[in-house]
């Protein structure tokens, strides 16, 4: 009779622990009970910041623009942090962020693509983002030059470098060139 294999079974992190885990300077999220890192480098960092800084004067006017260390706990159970997000007003009981993780996804969730990037988990974070109540996904790729915009999973559109990014019915006054997002002085 053959020896059974053991099988070592890890349990699965808790949102407690999570939270818990020291700063040791790179970005984490918590999926399928395991604190998995996400690619990022100071290109990738720069661009972030830029967008923000380009959306911000119009983000402020209907909701709150968060950063990357902001977390949203999708209805996986997955904690999620895009780059950028926009939560607006109107979703917010009584006008307020939550102190800890936020339940749902951002209403615009904006994710910029690093040159390492696990692609199949980018694809599955941009449906988890859908289940839990995002109203757009943006991809924005500095190395093609484009900005992927989702209005749902079947609503799909490519700008390109000198084509127009407008915020839609989320941030009626923004348009910028894609160019400009991703261009670094």
């Amino acid at each position: 009779m053959a020896m059974a294999e053991m099988m070592v079974v890890k349990p699965k992190m808790t949102e407690e622990e999570f939270i818990k885990l020291p700063d040791d300077g790179r970005k984490y999220e918590l999926v399928d009970g395991e604190a998995k890192e996400v690619p990022a480098g100071v290109r990738h960092d720069a661009i972030v910041m830029r967008i923000g800084y380009l959306m911000y004067p119009f983000a402020e006017k209907v909701g709150f623009l968060c950063a990357s260390s902001a977390g949203f706990r999708m209805v996986t159970g997955n904690i999620r942090s895009p780059d950028v997000s926009l939560v607006l007003k109107g979703r917010l009981p009584e006008g307020q962020l939550p102190e800890g993780f936020m339940d749902g996804a951002p209403d615009l969730a904006i994710e910029v693509i690093s040159p390492n990037e696990d692609w199949a988990e980018l694809g599955r974070k941009i449906g988890e983002y859908f289940m839990s109540g995002a109203k757009q996904v943006w991809l924005v790729d500095p190395q093609a030059k484009t900005v992927t915009i989702y209005k749902s999973l079947t609503d799909v559109k490519v700008l390109h470098a000198e084509e127009e990014v407008t915020g839609g019915d989320l941030l009626p006054e923004l348009r910028c060139k894609v160019a400009d997002l991703i261009s670094l002085p």
